[in-house]
């Protein structure tokens, strides 16, 4: 691997020691998370396994498990935060492993999950999506959510050049924004059916603005952004998003 790869493993190795199972955890209640939940859980099947590829601290898979989905799995390529997962919630079912070269065999898996996770690799999504791709099973369903370059994030990340931070979010590792366009061609590209396409996390926009947007807790939204939020949602749902969720399907 190259040094900007090692460094975004090193970078997140960092940023999961900073956090807990707990606030993670914490996270996936949220409104804005509920609604993306919501949004791909009718797509998820019952019959074969759901692979949550980056799992982290592993957030979404107690979630997802605890809502009744039994069949969904975690990997990460950063062990210490398989095991911290594992101290908080043991025989939680979770491996070692990188998104591009996933050690699961052709065609066994069900649905592949990724949340903010493709977008922080040099060489772009493609690679992570054509292994993806070689694991889903015939029909299978792909599930992303993908920063988006709204107004706010373009004002945030000039803000960051200004004051000479370079335009990372996390200056150890490599992270960017998709369009539309180009997260749906870099999808359709890899061979997946596009399924759905929607703009989430209107007030997590309005969060990275501080002060009055952000309420006490671990990445909490105030009740001020959650509600201005709703209503941008509504009338510029592509000027505010900060995530884009898309849903695809591997053709049968």
């Amino acid at each position: 691997m190259n040094d900007l790869y090692d460094s975004t493993r090193k970078g997140w190795s960092d940023m999961w020691e900073d956090a807990t199972v707990a606030d993670e955890l914490a996270t996936m209640y949220y409104p804005r998370s509920q609604a993306i939940m919501q949004a791909f859980l009718p797509w998820l099947p019952r019959d074969a396994p759901v692979l949550e590829a980056g799992s982290g601290l592993g957030g979404p898979v107690i979630a997802l498990r605890r809502a009744g989905n039994s069949n969904v799995i975690g990997m990460d390529y950063v062990e210490s935060a398989l095991h911290a997962a594992r101290r908080h919630t043991p025989g939680l079912p979770l491996f070692t492993g990188d998104i591009h070269a996933i050690p699961c065999a052709d065609s066994t898996i069900g649905a592949y999950l990724s949340f903010g996770v493709l977008e922080h690799f040099e060489q772009g999504m493609g690679p992570a999506l054509a292994e993806a791709r070689r694991v889903l099973r015939a029909g299978g369903i792909l599930v992303l959510t993908i920063p988006y370059p709204s107004l706010v994030q373009r004002l945030v990340a000039g803000r960051r050049r200004l004051l000479g931070k370079g335009p990372l979010v996390h200056d150890d590792f490599y992270e960017r924004t998709y369009g539309r366009r180009e997260l749906v061609a870099n999808v359709v590209d890899a061979g997946f059916e596009l399924c759905a396409l929607r703009p989430t996390s209107h007030d997590y926009t309005l969060w990275s603005l501080g002060g009055p947007f952000r309420a006490p807790g671990y990445y909490r939204s105030s009740r001020l952004a959650e509600t201005l939020g709703a209503a941008l949602a509504r009338l510029l749902p592509w000027a505010f998003n900060y995530t884009t969720l898309i849903i695809a399907r591997k053709p049968a």
